[in-house]
């Protein structure tokens, strides 16, 4: 996150113009919470179809992240890490590498594109159907930002998907 905030005012940007935007905060915020449910509707209904259509995606039999949730300290503490890392550290990532794009790399939707896929690659660990779905979901994150150009309606629901996911999981371990 330093390094972005750094290279952007290097070239005279200022971090909130690029991030927030001159929409409101809080209706960003209520979007971003309402769209906490789309997000994980989303993600049951690819992970749902690629496990039925291409059913050797489902490579990994369970999650490797799950084993780090045995307690509800544990869940709390990796929500907050989840919260920090995924909901705000790769939202100002992504915003980062669309603003790039699309000033000298192509335009935003190029951007949008290798970045999603970028993105869904870096969930490998948890198998070749969240690959698919994290790379859907980071391009629909992606998306929002670039129509609203404020990364707080996507921090939020990337946030409370990443929370969801793990009470998810800690409630299934019962």
């Amino acid at each position: 996150i330093a390094l972005i905030f750094w290279l952007l005012r290097r070239r005279g940007e200022h971090p909130r113009d690029v991030f927030i935007g001159a929409r409101p905060i809080g209706s960003e915020i209520k979007l971003g919470i309402g769209l906490t449910a789309v997000v994980f509707a989303l993600a049951v209904v690819v992970l749902s179809a690629a496990r039925v259509l291409f059913p050797a995606l489902h490579n990994v039999k369970e999650n490797p992240l799950q084993d780090l949730i045995q307690t509800p300290a544990q869940a709390l503490i990796l929500a907050i890490v989840a919260t920090i890392s995924g909901g705000l550290r790769e939202e100002i990532q992504r915003a980062f590498i669309i603003h790039r794009f699309e000033q000298h790399l192509g335009g935003a939707h190029v951007g949008l594109i290798l970045y999603s896929l970028v993105f869904g690659i870096g969930h490998s660990l948890q198998g070749w159907d969240a690959v698919l779905t994290t790379a859907l979901l980071g391009a629909f994150w992606g998306w929002i930002y670039i129509t609203r150009r404020s990364i707080v309606a996507p921090m939020v629901s990337h946030s409370g998907f990443n929370a969801a996911e793990i009470f998810v999981f800690l409630v299934s371990r019962r």
